[in-house]
């Protein structure tokens, strides 16, 4: 008696020095923090991403043209200071400034949006996945198989086609294929932390299981989950902006940025301006991102701690 009691004292001190690791797992987002931050590229990228997010909030509210509203006096004018329509206009006489500040809001929110559904699927599938592990795992693994054998965009553009083209049925087609790669990650993180010394503290002190995955593992994820999701959001801007400039995207009076470069690439010859600051906007969203991921996954990277 007195030993089963003092195993349970021993296993109730590893739960509490298991739950006692929120502090300890503070400071070393605090020190991937500091990392990133003193990576030059990555630091650069999140300025430029901060003022991209900062003209697409506050820009279209500055600028005295709507966004759908044309000029009639301006058709396809060329980029002009004194007219105020410092971008130009498109073929229907509306200011490209606003319809570009617009369409990066747009195309930044439809990327948020998906990768918060993907994040949230793919994290609780994959640690669930991986610490039921047996037939469970084996059944949950073979559907996300199956999913990845089909054709991502013409599962996205068939979703569209079927249930009508709207910017919400875009968040949630994107959004729930996106979350495949994502389980995995967890999945096989999840396997390498179901058997340390505060799990199993956890599972003998009577916890649940679905509690356990929610309180001890999951928040043990936060670096390959923030590594995956700061790479996921430049895929979904590119692959919204591909599916509008196939036509399956965003839908007129809205605009993105994908719908801007394919009316703009349609007439390039006579109107480049129609094209450039658009694909400027939309390479300078995907270069930083793409560097702010590199830049978590060098700062989350426990070899160079």
């Amino acid at each position: 008696m007195i030993l089963n009691l003092a195993k349970r004292e021993l296993l109730e001190a590893e739960l509490i020095a298991a739950e006692g690791l929120a502090p300890e797992s503070r400071s070393l987002t605090k020190d991937a923090v500091r990392r990133l931050l003193r990576n030059k590229a990555a630091a650069l990228a999140l300025v430029v991403m901060a003022l991209l997010l900062l003209v697409a909030i506050v820009g279209p509210s500055l600028i005295p043209f709507n966004y759908e509203d044309p000029d009639w006096a301006a058709f396809r004018a060329a980029p002009d200071f004194a007219s105020g329509h410092y971008f130009g206009t498109d073929a229907n006489g509306r200011d490209l400034l606003a319809r570009t500040l617009y369409g990066t809001r747009v195309s930044l929110t439809v990327a948020a949006v998906a990768t918060f559904v993907a994040v949230v699927i793919g994290v609780l599938y994959g640690a669930v996945s991986g610490y039921f592990g047996g037939r469970i795992d084996t059944v949950m693994m073979r559907f996300v198989d199956i999913m990845y054998a089909l054709p991502y965009i013409l599962f996205v553009i068939l979703l569209m086609v079927i249930f009508g083209r709207n910017v919400y049925l875009l968040f949630a087609a994107i959004g729930a294929l996106e979350w495949l790669t994502m389980a995995r990650i967890v999945r096989g993180q999840t396997l390498s932390l179901k058997h340390r010394e505060f799990i199993e503290a956890a599972r003998a002190s009577g916890q649940r299981p679905f509690k356990i995955i929610i309180k001890h593992i999951v928040p043990n994820l936060v670096g390959p989950v923030v590594i995956y999701a700061a790479l996921t959001v430049p895929e979904i801007i590119a692959t919204e902006s591909f599916l509008s400039y196939l036509g399956f995207g965003v839908q007129e009076p809205l605009t993105s940025l994908g719908t801007l470069i394919a009316d703009g690439a349609s007439s390039m010859e006579t109107t480049p301006w129609l094209l450039f600051f658009p694909a400027g906007f939309l390479v300078a969203m995907l270069m930083s991102l793409l560097f702010i991921g590199d830049g978590l996954r060098d700062a989350f990277d426990p070899r160079d701690r």
